[in-house]
């Protein structure tokens, strides 16, 4: 792009199709009103459907789109299609790493520690040991997530949204720890501190999680999630903003810490992480949003 980027007229992304609507619409406001406030031209835009419009004389999209059709490749492919830049991973990147099954085997050949899994077909039986966790493939957010602890409840009664193939995944224990990146910066460490799971319900409602950033953990354990968050991010082939979430069983040390799955859509309302992280390392969220648009417009 040849435009100065306050010259730039930037439609911000939200809302969406998906089960994380509610979230993106939050997180699309606060970026707008980022924007607005540095002086930049922002035309916020409700996403409900891929037929959806952008005003005339759109230079770039802010995909603030979380979760399936943001995050999965979809509205990358409708504005590829239509020559309209946007922030984050292009289509075939964000479509991979949507994929649980098929980021899982990148992060493996990256040589990064991940729990073993299994794709199980409608009516199997898991075969890894109790407690698994059963994951949707395509979904975000802790959407489309059970714990099943009890033989009782395996395979376990899935809600209506779960597809028919399942990915099951060896229950890691510990505490839950993320790493935020931008780019080729691993940011640092939060420790999300939490009642029981650390759902959707945990993660989007003020109080239902408390983070600690930087995390207070042994440097091995720090340096290696930095590490680790970035091998996933490479591996992805993700560009803009990513977010890598782990499990660390401190009982064991470096050989408890593993790689649960990288986010290339992160949230950025007020409780999200991503945003935090950057205010940790002296980046104000003006100062994030900001970049997000010099990243898209250096070109993919």
């Amino acid at each position: 792009m040849d435009k100065n980027l306050k010259d730039l007229h930037l439609a911000v992304l939200m809302g969406g199709p998906g089960s994380e609507r509610e979230v993106s619409l939050r997180s699309g406001a606060a970026v707008a009103r980022a924007f607005r406030g540095g002086g930049y031209r922002v035309t916020e835009v409700d996403v409900h459907g891929p037929d959806f419009e952008l005003p005339p004389g759109i230079d770039l999209c802010v995909n603030m789109i979380h979760g399936t059709f943001g995050e999965d490749g979809q509205i990358q492919t409708i504005l590829d299609r239509r020559g309209v830049a946007y922030t984050g991973e292009g289509e075939e990147g964000s479509r991979i790493a949507f994929d649980k099954l098929a980021s899982k085997k990148l992060f493996v050949a990256a040589g990064v520690p991940t729990p073993r899994w299994e794709v199980l077909a409608p009516g199997a039986r898991p075969t890894l040991p109790l407690p698994v966790v059963v994951k949707a493939p395509r979904e975000g957010s802790s959407v489309g997530v059970y714990i099943v602890r009890e033989a009782a409840n395996s395979p376990p009664q899935l809600a209506d949204e779960m597809p028919d193939t399942v990915m099951v995944e060896a229950y890691a224990p510990g505490r839950e720890l993320t790493t935020a990146v931008m780019g080729d910066r691993a940011l640092t460490v939060t420790d999300i501190v939490t009642e029981g799971w650390y759902d959707y319900h945990a993660k989007y409602t003020p109080g239902g999680s408390r983070h600690v950033c930087p995390a207070a953990v042994p440097p091995e354990i720090f340096a290696a999630c930095l590490d680790h968050a970035l091998a996933a991010h490479r591996a992805l082939g993700c560009r803009g903003l990513s977010r890598t979430d782990f499990r660390w069983d401190d009982r064991r040390g470096l050989a408890g810490l593993v790689l649960l799955e990288t986010n290339t859509q992160p949230g950025m309302t007020p409780t999200s992480l991503a945003p935090e992280q950057a205010a940790a390392c002296g980046i104000s969220f003006p100062d994030l949003c900001r970049w997000l648009v010099e990243d898209a417009s250096c070109g993919r």
